[in-house]
C-alpha cells in the first residue's frame, strides 16, 4: 500500500469517526430520553441485577412453599395451590407434584421442616427484599447514604408478597368472570404492588408520584408475561419433566424467573428515567438525576454533584 492510499484511508477514517460523532450528538439532542435510558440500563447492569434477583427468588420460593405447606391452615394451602396452578396454568405431571406437596399431612412436613428450619427460611427470604432494594436504588441512582431501609421493611415485603400470592389466581381469572376482566385487573394489581414495593424499599426517598411511571411500566410487563406463561409454562414444564425429570423443571422455572426479573428491572429503570425527564419531573416532583439537573430556562441538563437535589 502506497503512502498516498494510506493517507487517504486515514483521512476517510477520521471523516467517518467525525460523522458518527455528529450523528450521536444529533440523536442525543433530538431524543435525549433514549440516550439517558441507555446510560441508565448500563448503570443498573440490567441482566446481572435481574439474574441475581431471579436466583434469590428461586432459592427462597421453594423452601418457602414447603414452609407454607407445613404450617399454613388447610384453607390457605388449598388457595395457594389453586393460585399457583392458575398463574402458571399447570397441568399433567407438574400439577400432580404441586398437589402432592400441598396435600402432604401437616405432621410429616412439620417434622421435616422443623421450627428452626422455618425460622431460617423466613430470615433467608429477606435476601430477595435486599436484592430488589438494590435494584430500585440503582434504577434511581440513589447514593448509599440515601434510603437506608430498616430491617422490618424487608420482612414486611416478604410477608405481603407471600400473602398476595394466594389471591393472584382469582385476580388472574377475573374472579370467575374471565380473562377479559382478569387481564386489566392483573395490570392494576401488579401496578399497585410495584408502586408500593418501590416506596417501601426506597424508604420514602422518592415521592409516590415519581414512582408511578415505573410502576405502570413494570405492571404492564409483568401482566404480559403472566398471560404468556399460561400458554408456555404447562407445555415447557411437562416436556422438561418427561425428558429431564426434576432438573428440567428447575431449568424451566429459573429461565422464566430471569425473563420476569429482566422485565421488572427494565420497567423500574425506564420509569425512573421518564420520571426524571424535565416535562414529567416538574409535575411529579422527581429527584434530579446524577447526570444533570434541569436549569430554569430551557430545560437542558446541567452537571451537578452526586447526591444533590434528592427528594425525601
Amino acid at each position: 500500500m502506497t503512502r498516498t492510499s494510506t493517507a487517504w484511508w486515514r483521512a476517510r477514517s477520521r471523516r467517518m469517526a467525525a460523522a458518527g460523532l455528529r450523528v450521536r450528538r444529533e440523536a442525543e439532542a433530538r431524543f435525549p430520553v433514549i440516550t439517558h435510558l441507555a446510560e441508565r440500563m448500563v448503570t443498573v447492569n440490567i441482566f446481572d441485577s435481574a439474574t441475581r434477583v431471579a436466583a434469590q427468588v428461586f432459592l427462597t420460593a421453594v423452601p418457602l412453599l414447603f414452609l407454607l405447606a407445613s404450617f399454613a391452615p388447610t384453607a390457605v394451602r388449598e388457595q395457594l395451590s389453586s393460585s399457583i396452578q392458575a398463574v402458571f396454568g399447570l397441568s399433567g405431571e407438574a400439577e400432580k407434584q404441586l398437589n402432592d406437596l400441598f396435600g402432604t399431612s401437616d405432621e410429616d412436613l412439620q417434622e421435616a421442616v422443623g421450627l428452626v428450619g422455618g425460622l431460617m427460611v423466613l430470615l433467608s427470604a429477606t435476601a430477595v427484599s435486599r436484592a430488589v432494594q438494590r435494584l430500585c436504588k440503582r434504577a434511581w441512582e440513589l447514593p448509599r447514604n440515601v434510603a437506608r431501609v430498616a430491617a422490618w421493611r424487608w420482612v414486611v415485603w416478604v410477608a405481603v408478597w407471600t400473602s398476595l400470592l394466594a389471591v393472584q389466581g382469582p385476580v388472574r381469572d377475573g374472579f370467575g368472570v374471565g380473562m377479559w376482566l382478569g387481564v386489566p385487573l392483573t395490570f392494576l394489581f401488579q401496578t399497585g404492588i410495584w408502586w408500593w414495593t418501590q416506596h417501601l424499599l426506597l424508604g420514602g426517598a422518592v415521592g409516590w408520584l415519581a414512582l408511578l411511571p415505573g410502576a405502570l411500566l413494570t405492571g404492564g410487563a409483568v401482566t404480559a408475561l403472566s398471560v404468556t406463561a399460561r400458554y408456555y409454562m404447562p407445555v415447557a414444564l411437562d416436556r422438561a419433566l418427561g425428558e429431564y425429570g426434576a432438573a428440567g423443571t428447575v431449568f424451566v422455572l429459573l429461565s422464566w424467573l430471569i425473563v420476569l426479573c429482566v422485565a421488572v428491572a427494565i420497567g423500574i429503570s425506564a420509569g425512573a428515567v421518564l420520571a426524571q425527564e424535565p416535562f414529567l419531573a416538574r409535575r411529579l416532583g422527581s429527584p434530579a438525576p446524577r447526570w444533570g439537573a434541569p436549569d430554569g430556562a430551557g430545560g437542558d441538563r446541567q452537571p451537578r454533584p452526586p447526591g444533590a437535589g434528592r427528594v425525601s
